[in-house]
């Protein structure tokens, strides 16, 4: 039947098709000798270097036999077809997950479809059906793969990152019983030292330890984060005023080229994880200290917002832009740049963690910046 309306399948019959589907062995042999080309720890056999391409050119030969209407081609080309809710994995899809394993990079597996595409308009350029062909079977065919494409590369990144999780959640678990160990020795050699020098090495152990468990720490949230478990809290009525200036203490003490100033307006008393707002504010004023004016003053205010508290720390500096302030609160990004040792190790996940304590509180975090002085705000409910 011919189409009537624009709106109706096109393309009923593709003689690039049937074309793709009787070369199909020497297209994908073509396919296969690029793949060979690629250089992984160990190399793959023929049958783990076809896998499932025979499935994919399936799936291209099938697409180009489909009915599609306009608004379809358009969705497709624009990348805004989507697979059904609940269908199974496409053979792209598979195939990905293969080759991530297998130890391919994301360049060579594109590389991979690109060799494939070669191949077939190769082939088909000098079959005699070619100059018969209409421009719109190899737009459609392009357009197959290029969807093919896109659903490896998904699921290769997914899995990437999947991996990557686990690997982070191996590691924070398995470092902490031999940095435990560390500790405890060091805080054994302290207490039993009878010279100074011997008891103040100690003590400079005791310090890296517990510096590498907040790093683990951190790690730790990261990753909940990340494998969409969520932060934990643990709510108590507490009186937010006092833990800000006992947290503030602490940090004159660590920070002693810093200027802190705080004051408390309102009612501050709610049910707040103690704990982890203290640990805000230090990340908050930790960065305040690193990208901020030296010696400048750091201004700490807690107030009460009406249905919960608002906790903001003030510095002067260098102007922040909106899209710096966007990228600060992701994660492994640096807030800005600062000299030493501390900085070059810096994970960049002390905004994020600030984001992350203020949505399990069922808050959040912005930052703004004018007139060299930039304000980060927390609002947290009560609870």
């Amino acid at each position: 039947m011919t189409p009537s309306t624009p709106d109706q399948a096109l393309h009923m019959h593709s003689g690039l098709a049937d074309f793709i589907e009787a070369n199909s062995e020497a297209i994908i042999d073509a396919a296969m000798v690029f793949a060979k080309t690629v250089e992984i720890g160990k190399p793959l056999d023929d049958e783990a270097l076809r896998d499932h391409l025979p499935d994919i050119v399936e799936a291209v030969v099938k697409d180009l036999r489909t009915p599609q209407s306009r608004e379809e081609q358009l969705a497709k080309s624009e990348g805004r077809a989507r697979a059904a809710e609940g269908a199974p994995r496409t053979a792209a899809g598979t195939h990905a997950l293969f080759r991530a394993h297998s130890g391919f990079s994301i360049s060579q597996l594109v590389s991979e479809y690109r060799a494939l595409r070669a191949s077939v308009l190769r082939l088909w350029a000098d079959s005699p059906g070619a100059a018969n062909a209409s421009p719109e079977e190899v737009t459609r065919f392009n357009e197959a793969i290029d969807e093919a494409i896109a659903e490896s590369v998904g699921h290769f990144a997914d899995e990437v990152e999947r991996w990557r999780n686990i690997f982070l959640g191996v590691l924070g678990h398995d470092l902490r019983s031999p940095l435990n160990a560390i500790v405890m020795t060091s805080e054994l050699l302290g207490k039993m030292a009878v010279d100074a020098p011997i008891a103040t090495a100690a003590q400079r152990l005791i310090r890296s330890g517990q510096r590498m468990g907040e790093l683990l720490d951190k790690l730790l949230v990261f990753n909940r984060a990340q494998i969409g478990i969520g932060f934990e809290i643990e709510r108590k009525d507490v009186d937010l005023a006092q833990s800000c200036r006992e947290e503030i203490e602490m940090l004159e003490a660590t920070l002693p080229g810093a200027r802190i100033d705080f004051e408390s307006d309102g009612e501050v008393r709610g049910n707040f994880d103690e704990a982890r707002v203290r640990e805000a504010l230090t990340n908050l004023v930790v960065n305040a200290s690193k990208y901020g004016t030296r010696g400048a003053q750091i201004h700490v205010a807690l107030r009460d917002s009406g249905e919960g508290v608002e906790l903001s720390v003030r510095n002067a500096g260098a102007p922040v832009s909106r899209e710096s302030f966007d990228l600060m609160f992701e994660p492994l990004r640096r807030a800005g740049i600062a000299d030493g040792e501390a900085e070059r190790v810096s994970l960049g996940l002390g905004l994020f963690i600030v984001s992350q304590i203020a949505e399990a509180h069922g808050g959040q975090i912005r930052g703004e910046s004018s007139d060299g002085v930039t304000t980060f705000r927390m609002h947290l409910p009560r609870g």
